[in-house]
């Protein structure tokens, strides 16, 4: 099932990042989606059992995924308006953020989630703590406002 759900998630996302749907760029897709799930399948899929839960936490992330697009464009938009300002206000930092997040996929999901927004970039992890370079006040205040830890928690089922 693992091998499954794993090329089906791969070919899901060639398909959409190609945009090519004639039969040969598909057989292409197609082999280096078998290969890739051939050598990674366990690194979406730790357990070899799969659960009633799972369906809902893939949901609970696709849903995830659109609002982390929107921060990005907000985040790009930002960091724009920084650069294109003749006086460049940057104000860079780094910052130590402390999560509440228990499961590891959960903590690379935010870290990855952090580096992809634009203004920040997730320098180290350790003991429970994120060490966040952020371009200025204004991306380090919206860090701290929790609210991407929070949406991961969820997905996760890492309510608080």
């Amino acid at each position: 099932m693992r091998y499954a759900i794993t090329f089906i998630v791969l070919f899901v996302n060639w398909i959409i990042w190609s945009g090519l749907l004639d039969a040969f760029h598909l057989s292409l897709g197609v082999i280096s989606c078998l290969l890739v799930t051939f050598m990674s399948h366990d690194l979406l899929f730790k357990r070899t059992e799969f659960r009633a839960g799972d369906i809902a936490e893939i949901f609970r992330f696709i849903m995830y995924i659109p609002w982390l697009m929107y921060q990005i464009i907000l985040s790009n938009i930002h960091v724009a308006k920084i650069v294109l300002n003749p006086a460049m206000p940057i104000d860079p930092e780094v910052v130590s953020y402390k999560h509440n997040l228990k499961k590891d996929v959960s903590i690379m999901t935010f870290a990855n989630s952090i580096t992809l927004t634009p203004g920040t970039i997730t320098a180290e992890i350790v003991d429970g703590e994120f060490l966040v370079h952020c371009l200025d006040k204004k991306v380090t205040d919206d860090l701290n406002t929790g609210e991407m830890e929070d949406r991961i928690a969820h997905v996760f089922a890492e309510d608080k």
